[in-house]
């Protein structure tokens, strides 16, 4: 099973300025550990909810804050807790395989995600005893 680096945030560029705006561009994978396979986005979340709450066996992704603040924990299996608090649309947090993930949204939040493989549901760890089982034991 290949090695993953941990959760960690990536800043893309961000060309522009106050007076006009900026927009931030990521060519031929500039940046992305991965090729993206898939592009969704979540918006009209309560701030309430919290979203998320699986871990992926092959999915490497890249979550963005497009609009808004999305604060997300990520748990390893080794019991390691990060907490990141995503509201700059040039800053991504990479989410490795392996990751428990959960998220919380501000109001009018809008999260834009870039993921390695095409949606799966055999890929999806919805359960987190059924995470530590299967983690715990190569972490």
């Amino acid at each position: 099973m290949p090695e993953f680096p941990n959760p960690h945030l990536i800043e893309f560029p961000k060309l522009g300025e106050p007076g006009i705006g900026y927009i931030s561009v990521i060519e031929k994978s500039q940046l992305m550990p991965f090729s993206v396979q898939r592009i969704f986005w979540t918006y009209y979340t309560p701030e309430s909810i919290v979203r998320g709450r699986h871990a992926h066996h092959r999915t490497e992704q890249i979550l963005v804050a497009a609009a808004g603040r999305i604060t997300v924990t990520t748990e390893l299996a080794d019991g390691t807790i990060e907490l990141f608090r995503l509201e700059d649309p040039h800053v991504g947090l990479y989410v490795p395989p392996k990751a428990w993930h959960t998220m919380q949204y501000s109001h009018a939040a809008v999260q834009l995600v870039f993921a390695s493989v095409p949606y799966q549901e055999v890929d999806y760890i919805r359960n987190h005893d059924d995470f530590k089982l299967i983690w715990g034991s190569q972490a």
